[in-house]
């Protein structure tokens, strides 16, 4: 069933190519088409459009359909283009005339652009939550380790002692970061854009006031125009906001995964956390890690993806926006998983407290030295220029014992102002 169709003028290879995967992906987005038209009959009825009979004929059926998507047993099959019209044909065969005035003053435009909307409210949230769930275990992390000294590097060369606390509570407060973006991303998804109809608004007396408060809406998008523009404003922001979430996870990932190396051994994690080599039996490999970082850097890529689809594209609706529809359930999905897997694993890591014992890591406290000289009275320069000197000469035994202030930041103080940061923008 196409709705659009006239004469049976359609073409089996053209609709093909068009759908694409829509059907498969509608089955994500079609609860909130039907959370969207039982509004929409609600409205209708209050402006006297249909009766009140009518739109509860129409709501009990649709209410009955969407317990068949939560039991999975909603299809939609390939003689349906998506599940617009699959629902739209179901209303129709169970109530007739009554199931064809559903579509009255909308158009699919502003259908699908209302269930990706509502769809990403409730995603976002799940993610929120994900990520405040992951940013207490770092804390967690941060407090129990936070005395455990590890070389801190840059330039791939030991530069300065560093702690776990420091390692674990910087992931943490970076992850407030990836919170604001979140929030920005449901802001501007937070419009209800329902009665833009094709993007030109309609000439029944529609009320847009009452289906934007029925459908927990925060705010309108009055110009119907605008609705349609914000289509791929709306995916491109969701992108960026996980993307940079993406970012984050990818990058602690990749921290992971060096730290498991041979050659730093910096943490451990149980043999079922890691995986084996079919030829060499010593391996243990960091798979979920390389997965995790593999997954954030091509969701990061999607951003870039949608920007070029949609930028060069005039006011209205296109069927490009359609593409984006599947690359943005998929990194939903992914990020989620993401989240989980990774917390999971983070919550069975083992630290290496004699990471410093190692004597190539006796250089790494000519910086605590200095101070200590300039404390005591020489500039810094020159305490600068004459430790220099002394280390040309060869290697030399810094002491160990030295007050590494700079690493009183992750301090209980700070940690306690990191979470009170994060309730702030949660």
């Amino acid at each position: 069933m196409k709705l659009w169709e006239k004469n049976n003028s359609s073409n089996d290879k053209i609709i093909d190519f068009t759908v694409g995967n829509d059907r498969h992906d509608d089955l994500y987005l079609i609860k909130y088409d039907i959370q969207a038209s039982i509004s929409h009959a609600k409205m209708l009825t209050k402006q006297s459009i249909i009766s009140r009979v009518e739109s509860k004929q129409i709501i009990d059926k649709l209410i009955k359909i969407k317990e068949e998507v939560t039991l999975g047993k909603f299809k939609i099959e390939n003689n349906f283009e998506d599940m617009h019209s699959k629902l739209e044909h179901v209303l129709i065969k169970e109530l007739g005339d009554i199931g064809k005035k559903i579509h009255t003053a909308r158009s699919r435009n502003d259908q699908v652009l209302v269930s990706i909307q509502l769809y990403l409210k409730d995603e976002l949230i799940i993610i929120k939550k994900q990520i405040r769930s992951l940013f207490n275990l770092l804390i967690k992390l941060s407090k129990k380790n936070k005395d455990v000294i590890m070389p801190g590097y840059t330039h791939m060369k030991a530069a300065m002692p560093s702690s776990f606390g420091l390692w674990f509570s910087a992931y943490a407060e970076i992850l407030i970061d990836d919170i604001i973006s979140l929030n920005n991303a449901i802001q501007i998804v937070d419009q209800n854009t329902l009665g833009s109809a094709a993007g030109y608004g309609t000439s029944f007396k529609i009320d847009r006031k009452f289906t934007t408060n029925d459908l927990n809406f925060n705010n309108m998008k009055y110009n119907s125009l605008a609705c349609q523009i914000s289509r791929n404003k709306i995916e491109k922001n969701t992108f960026d906001a996980i993307g940079n979430l993406a970012f984050t996870l990818s990058k602690i990932s990749m921290d992971i995964c060096l730290y498991l190396s041979d050659e730093f051994n910096f943490i451990e994690f149980p043999d079922e956390i890691t995986t084996g080599s079919s030829i060499m039996p010593h391996k243990k490999n960091p798979d979920v890690f390389e997965t995790i970082r593999a997954k954030c850097n091509n969701i990061q890529n999607f951003s870039n993806s949608i920007s070029l689809i949609s930028v060069n594209l005039p006011s209205g609706y296109h069927r490009d926006f359609q593409i984006n529809k599947g690359k943005l359930i998929r990194a939903i999905n992914d990020i989620k998983e993401c989240i989980e897997i990774l917390s999971y694993c983070l919550g069975k890591i083992k630290v290496n407290k004699s990471i410093m014992d190692n004597k190539k890591y006796n250089n790494i406290y000519s910086v605590e030295l200095i101070s200590k000289w300039v404390e005591e009275g020489i500039p810094f320069r020159d305490a600068y220029l004459k430790l220099k000197k002394e280390m040309k000469s060869g290697p030399k035994n810094l002491p160990k014992d030295i007050n590494h202030k700079h690493l009183g930041s992750i301090g209980n103080l700070a940690l306690d102002k990191i979470k009170l940061k994060m309730k702030k923008f949660f």
